[in-house]
């Protein structure tokens, strides 16, 4: 069965990006490495903050949207609660971590 994952990554200024991947490792990858332009780049949110994995593609788009239409304040409390030190969850995943 496939897994789908939707995933909050940060910067050092508390910025957060939600996106939703099929590939969770070779995604944080990407945007650690600023591979493909655009917000993640711009605004260097290279740590993983949090994730979560479904086993349906429409589970996560639906996760994402919700996710997505929170206020920053709920959004950060979820990320706190799941992960307090606001960690580079992936920072053990690659050689070359930034």
């Amino acid at each position: 069965m496939r897994e789908y994952f939707v995933h909050m990554m940060s910067n050092h200024s508390g910025g957060i990006y939600i996106g939703v991947t099929s590939d969770l490792y070779q995604r944080v990858y990407q945007h650690k490495h600023d591979i493909i332009p655009g917000f993640t780049s711009k605004y260097r949110m290279h740590r993983l903050v949090f994730y979560e994995s479904f086993g349906h593609i429409g589970d996560a788009l639906g996760r994402e949207k919700q996710l997505k239409g929170w206020r920053r304040s709920k959004k950060i409390e979820l990320i706190e609660r799941e992960n307090p030190a606001r960690l580079d969850l992936s920072s053990s995943w690659y050689i070359d971590t930034i």
